[in-house]
């Protein structure tokens, strides 16, 4: 009788240990800002995010719904598209809000795949514009 106890114990367990978000290609790319340094960055807008704190009775690991947390915000940040966020709140009930930013990595990846250059697209009013340099040999 113990060990059938141990068993459904062990499989009611078991999938609290697991991480149920997987990083999406564009969400690896987007990074987290933790000191809130996003100076020189635009907005892009907020993502609020939610994942499962807790299975029946057994309170999931906060690292692990953090971690899931901040998955889950990458991974929406990068259709926006923004590649920097920064946690507004901490996670509550197994629900977090980020804000997120674009702080040029994003930007230059849509003109890329427009098929402009940074030099054919106009900077907006009060915008410092970049150009690449490239060494001729």
């Amino acid at each position: 009788m113990k060990k059938c106890f141990l068993a459904l114990l062990c499989l009611a367990i078991a999938p609290t240990a697991c991480t149920w978000v997987d990083p999406s290609a564009g969400g690896t790319d987007v990074r987290v800002v933790y000191d809130g340094n996003v100076s020189g960055c635009r907005d892009a807008g907020q993502v609020g995010v939610s994942v499962a704190d807790k299975v029946a009775f057994y309170h999931r690991s906060d690292l692990k719904v953090r971690d899931e947390l901040e998955t889950l915000a990458r991974n929406e940040a990068a259709t926006l598209p923004a590649d920097t966020i920064k946690p507004l709140d901490e996670p509550h009930d197994g629900a977090q809000h980020f804000q997120a930013y674009v702080c040029g990595r994003s930007l230059a990846k849509k003109h890329d795949v427009a098929g402009d250059s940074p030099a054919n697209v106009p900077a907006a009013s009060g915008e410092t514009q970049t150009f690449p340099v490239k060494e001729h040999r």
